[in-house]
């Protein structure tokens, strides 16, 4: 039996173990998140302050005419709209997986999985195609509804009407008369707030740092996502490209960079915190058979 100084000994080494993996993760993160606030004109690195992140954000704002606050708002305008084309789409299609026994449905639910697994790479080229025949290429809104196709986000949604929502509810709900969109909107929906965070979360960041889309279907630069944006950045900046960057007015460095990187995140985790207490309920979805 082990005695209480080999417990402590033992609990000593763990806390120490773990000590080391956190600073061993966490020193980048702590480094990246500081260079944003120290200043670098190419001969080398200042100390912090909140000045040297003013000058930083008026540099990347000055680059191209403020084409940075553009890609935000197309990301935005991107992501945003297709969580939302992802939850409306994504709810009704897990419910009917889940709930309706119609002709197919297990097809339907094999080809969601089979569809899961599919990079989102192989998709590019195709769509490309299908939206150059019909003349929709460098259209925001076309890109927007493209992406509100969320195959995880249906499986999510069934995985959460199977579990959360009982069979007897529904067929109580059906002997009072109720057909099968006032039994969704009514009772089903109002007690799937954890899948709406869930989708509509997943959905958010997906589409938030999707870039070969946007980079093939919003070709120019007014038009483009900022997860696109910040490669032109990279590319731009003399630390990458001198030959590039020596037509430039705005040269821009590895403060610079960092600092509009750590904007770009800023959006993910502020949803994060917004759908947090969901998160957290939601993570169990599917772990009990309601």
């Amino acid at each position: 039996m082990p005695t209480s100084s080999t417990m402590r000994i033992g609990r000593t080494g763990r806390v120490v173990t773990l000590l080391l993996f956190a600073v061993a993760f966490g020193y980048p993160l702590i480094a990246f998140l500081t260079v944003g606030f120290r200043h670098d004109d190419g001969g080398g690195l200042g100390a912090l302050s909140l000045g040297n992140a003013r000058a930083n954000w008026d540099d990347v704002l000055a680059f191209n005419n403020g084409v940075f606050l553009r890609w935000l708002a197309n990301s935005v305008v991107v992501a945003g709209g297709g969580s939302l084309v992802a939850v409306l789409c994504a709810l009704p299609a897990g419910y009917a997986i889940a709930r309706l026994r119609f002709t197919g449905r297990r097809l339907v639910r094999f080809l969601t999985l089979l569809v899961m697994v599919v990079p989102n790479t192989v998709l590019v080229i195709p769509l490309y195609l299908e939206a150059s025949a019909v003349g929709a290429v460098n259209n925001i809104w076309v890109v927007t509804l493209l992406m509100g196709f969320h195959p995880f986000g249906v499986y999510l949604s069934y995985i959460h009407f199977t579990t959360t929502l009982p069979m007897q509810m529904i067929e109580g709900a059906r002997l009072d008369g109720l057909r099968e969109a006032d039994i969704l909107l009514r009772i089903a929906l109002p007690l799937s707030k954890q899948a709406v965070a869930l989708v509509a979360f997943f959905s958010f960041v997906a589409n938030w740092t999707n870039f070969f889309l946007p980079l093939v279907l919003l070709p120019l630069s007014d038009t483009n996502t900022v997860s696109v944006g910040l490669q032109q950045l990279v590319s731009s900046s003399p630390l990458y490209d001198p030959t590039n960057a020596s037509g430039l007015d705005v040269r821009l460095y590895a403060p610079q960079l960092a600092l509009a990187t750590l904007v770009t995140a800023l959006p993910v985790l502020t949803v994060f915190v917004l759908a947090q207490r969901y998160l957290i309920r939601g993570q169990m979805l599917g772990a009990l058979k309601g």
